[in-house]
């Protein structure tokens, strides 16, 4: 099957006609028929993680919102996309946003830095989240709200959009190269990630007094911290082994509950990665992208640079390195795990299943409905091993309306404790709230998975619906997004 066979989902009738379409491609995916409404609903059901109490299924997942002040301050579309993750619903808000611990580690100019000088912003932005939450949903007693701090490493670009100034870990055959010049790269020292622990520390210390209930130490999509779990080749204390590469959590963990010892913690976790993909250039032309392709690994075998993948055959998964890493987080006493896969960056049909690629990407090469129940599966996979943790999971956007007939199945089975909410958040944030509440859906505002919100801030611009949210559409920027397309040969 290639793109252009690939059955859209909007033009499926019903959960049946959806079945019956995961049926033709063999995917045992489950999907309800018919939805719950009301407090006996699955997905309304109260879940007790650690000292807090989750009061539905649903989570808001974090993201980079591209909008920020140079100062890393928050903007007024900082602020409404805020209020739209209150206005959701959804009573686990994951992170709200990839907020950064110190300048360098930005992975744009705009993106929001945690320090003494943004500290009461931010309070304000989480205070806003639940004064919207309160109006949506009645009260907030039931509401649990954390923070993502992240540095971006190989992805930094914190002071020009057109500049990378990446901060690595070690030199990666595959990558050093492919998002800006060589000579730009720095490697750091186990020096500079002592004093980037410290920061962290004194990150998270201000995350509690703006009075979010857990972090987030972000371990995802091929930034800084994933990328210490794929440092096989760096000598020293903080690579090799899974002891050493582990080693950097735990003292983040430690540092932390030193400091603020009533704090929770979480990762959102690339629980596999993948080999970094290209379009295939013999059906590639002038006129648009191929589809997506590994690049060739034959020169850098064995394959040390990746998690979760097998050394001798890189194009396999290992799950049991994850697993590895899970018992790590249990040992910690870490019970909050958020699951994704690879990166948007070098896999971007893996991390985010969608029809339309981004403007860096390739056409997608399996239907996307695939990629989502890679998402699916490996979680229901980890639950299995680890039953004690609370498993938040990703890749529901592009089920689009059937989105809630899967979560409610998913949920329902044992696959995963809360279902989690991404590019779905930025075209229509009440899902969870209209699908809780017994409302129709407002089809309209389905996210289609056009990755224009991805496309927009690779190309300096705010990340937001360009397609379906008025206040973007209608922007100065939209303008400007259309010829980029057109450019990439996407438009």
């Amino acid at each position: 099957m290639k793109f252009g066979d690939f059955v859209k989902v909007k033009s499926l009738a019903s959960p049946a006609g959806f079945k019956e379409n995961l049926q033709r491609l063999g995917l045992d995916m489950p999907c309800d028929e018919v939805l719950e409404s009301g407090p006996s609903s699955v997905m309304a059901q109260p879940l007790k993680v650690g000292p807090f109490t989750v009061g539905n299924r649903y989570a808001v997942h974090p993201m980079e919102g591209w909008d920020g002040e140079a100062d890393g301050r928050p903007t007024d579309n900082t602020r409404r996309r805020w209020r739209n993750f209150g206005l959701s619903g959804a009573k686990m808000i994951w992170g709200g946003e990839a907020v950064a611990v110190r300048h360098d580690g930005r992975a744009n100019p705009r993106q929001l830095v945690m320090n003494e000088k943004t500290q009461g912003d931010i309070a304000d932005l989480r205070q806003t989240l639940v004064q919207a939450h309160r109006e949506a949903m009645g009260d907030d007693k039931d509401l649990v709200i954390g923070l993502q701090l992240t540095h971006s490493g190989r992805f930094c670009k914190p002071n020009d959009d057109a500049r990378m100034e990446p901060r690595v870990l070690y030199h990666h055959p595959l990558l050093d190269g492919k998002f800006g010049p060589k000579e730009n790269i720095v490697v750091m020292t186990d020096g500079d990630i002592r004093q980037l622990i410290d920061d962290f520390v004194i990150a998270a210390k201000r995350a509690w007094d703006c009075g979010f209930q857990f972090v987030d130490l972000k371990h995802c999509h091929g930034y800084l911290g994933h990328e210490f779990l794929s440092a096989k080749t760096r000598e020293g204390d903080y690579g090799g082994s899974m002891a050493n590469r582990t080693r950097f959590l735990r003292e983040l963990a430690q540092g932390i509950r030193a400091e603020v010892p009533g704090m929770a913690l979480g990762v959102r976790l690339s629980a596999i990665d993948f080999l970094p993909y290209k379009p295939d250039p013999s059906l590639s032309d002038a006129e648009s992208l191929g589809p997506g392709i590994p690049v060739d690994t034959s020169g850098a075998l064995p394959y040390r640079y990746g998690f979760g993948a097998d050394e001798s055959d890189p194009s396999q998964i290992r799950i049991d390195e994850t697993a590895e890493f899970l018992q790590a987080m249990t040992e910690l006493d870490i019970p909050l795990i958020n699951i994704t896969i690879g990166s948007p960056y070098y896999t971007p049909h893996v991390t985010r299943p969608a029809l339309y690629p981004p403007s860096d990407g390739y056409q997608p090469p399996e239907d996307p409905l695939v990629g989502v129940m890679r998402h699916l599966a490996l979680v229901r996979d980890l639950k299995k091993q680890f039953p004690h943790m609370c498993f938040v999971g990703s890749g529901y956007t592009y089920l689009q309306e059937f989105l809630p007939y899967v979560a409610q199945a998913v949920v329902r089975e044992g696959w995963t404790d809360l279902v989690g909410l991404g590019r779905m958040m930025l075209s229509y944030p009440e899902l969870a709230a209209d699908v809780l509440a017994g409302r129709p859906m407002q089809r309209k505002r389905l996210c289609r998975t056009f990755s224009d919100c991805t496309t927009a801030p690779r190309n300096g611009m705010v990340s937001g619906c360009y397609p379906l949210d008025a206040h973007y559409k209608k922007s100065p920027q939209m303008i400007r997004l259309t010829q980029v397309k057109k450019d990439a040969k996407l438009a």
